[in-house]
């Protein structure tokens, strides 16, 4: 009885050495390989080590902030993590590792939860338990898109999202804030009215009114900003979205200067004007789609799509 005994103590004993030895035998590989190795590396050097050994040592490597656990296309990389660095943004097994690292390779245009599991060749209750495990760690978060109102993106927590995930300064809880867009529409060409009209009075030469007449972009956005009408700081992209709009009505044109060396060193800048148009065009002539500047990202259920284009709304009540 007291063999027995003695037996079985000295094979738990000769297991535990032989998982340390195996753990020992991949930091070594990680080691020789800086830049990684995948498992086909380590199974050619361990060929006697049963698959469930090896991925036993692994987890634990993982788990311990030994190694970081990469992947590259379609492979999983494991690579020994550089000294002094912190122990690792994700502390569990290597599944919960990939679903993280592949959310942030993502950035802050965040990644659909189907794309999590194709990528990661997990089921989708094992993704679903990951996702929400790193959520309550607050290691990622979920933010919907304007794409898909359904539909929710994966991306680290601490990223502010991208303007096409969340509509930027247009979009208010996934609504389009047609309203808003309009008093910033009527502002914008307000205040180039009044420039031309300004000019009209203390120009005489018609040349010398035309320029006279033309504000930058960065005029248009201290106006707006002074006005306080936005809740939100808008940037001068904003604001020259809005003033694309106005080229596309017809209400205002726009030419690019080259400034002098001691404005801004031989760079281009846009210049607008309001005008007004010579002839009535018709309808026909009106039909949005013609000008639309991001036709070609025009399709159902996108940002841009025919069900929800203001342009179009309008076209079809005139």
């Amino acid at each position: 009885m007291a063999s027995a005994m003695e037996i079985d103590s000295t094979a738990i004993k000769q297991e535990s050495v032989d998982a340390t030895e195996i753990e020992s035998k991949i930091i070594s590989l990680c080691q020789q390989f800086p830049k990684g190795i995948n498992d086909a590396v380590i199974q050619n050097e361990m060929p006697a080590i049963e698959p469930q050994q090896r991925a036993t040592a692994i987890n634990r490597l993982l788990s311990t902030g030994s190694i970081d656990l990469l992947k590259s296309g379609n492979q999983l990389i494991y690579k020994l993590k550089a000294p002094g660095s912190s122990g690792g943004e994700v502390k569990g097994d290597y599944q919960e590792k990939l679903v993280y690292q592949i959310i942030k390779e993502a950035e802050n245009k965040g990644i659909w939860i189907r794309d999590i599991r194709y990528k990661s060749n997990l089921l989708l209750t094992q993704v679903n338990k990951i996702v929400k495990n790193l959520e309550s760690k607050k290691l990622i978060k979920a933010v919907k898109s304007v794409a898909a109102s359904k539909k929710k993106v994966y991306m680290l927590f601490n990223l502010e999202p991208d303007r096409s995930v969340t509509g930027g300064a247009w979009y208010s809880d996934q609504d389009f804030e047609s309203e808003f867009v309009e008093v910033l529409n009527q502002q914008c060409f307000k205040f180039l009215q009044q420039k031309a009209s300004q000019a009209r009075e203390t120009k005489s030469d018609p040349m010398a009114q035309r320029n006279a007449s033309y504000a930058s972009s960065t005029e248009i956005w201290k106006y707006i900003s002074e006005l306080g009408i936005s809740k939100i700081q808008l940037s001068m992209e904003d604001i020259e979205t809005i003033l694309s709009t106005l080229i596309y009505d017809g209400k205002v044109e726009r030419t690019v200067v080259v400034q002098t060396a001691t404005e801004g060193d031989g760079e281009t800048r846009h210049l607008y004007r309001a005008v007004n148009a010579v002839l009535q065009d018709t309808g026909l002539m009106r039909v949005p789609c013609g000008v639309c500047p991001v036709f070609s990202q025009c399709h159902e259920g996108g940002v841009v799509s025919s069900t929800n284009c203001q342009y179009m709304k309008e076209w079809f009540d005139y």
